[in-house]
């Protein structure tokens, strides 16, 4: 495993939300980006971590091997990737992501 994966592994893993995003939750870069903090907030969750891979090419592009999956951003919870902004809002709009959430805070 290279060494950004293995930190890509350590961040997943040692919280419980996170949040791959271009730029931050208060200053997003992206509209995608944007949105996926805007739903988690509509989901009550105000304590994640996020990390901005404009910061960092190497998170950039790792993030996209570690979860197979090409566009950023990318949610996980508990360890698990969960998706990206479509998917987030499809989940939000069943329901379904907020359960998810707060199980994660319990």
């Amino acid at each position: 495993m290279s060494d950004v994966i293995q930190r890509i592994d350590q961040i997943v893993k040692s919280n419980d939300v996170v949040l791959f995003m271009k730029g931050t939750p208060q200053f997003p870069q992206c509209g995608f980006s944007g949105r996926a903090a805007q739903i988690l907030k509509a989901c009550g969750v105000n304590q994640y971590a996020s990390v901005n891979v404009l910061e960092d090419e190497g998170i950039r592009q790792g993030i996209k091997d570690y979860a197979n999956w090409p566009t950023i951003p990318q949610l996980y919870v508990h360890g698990e990737f969960v998706g990206g902004s479509d998917i987030m809002m499809e989940m939000y709009q069943s329901g379904e992501l907020k359960q998810l959430l707060d199980k994660a805070a319990a």
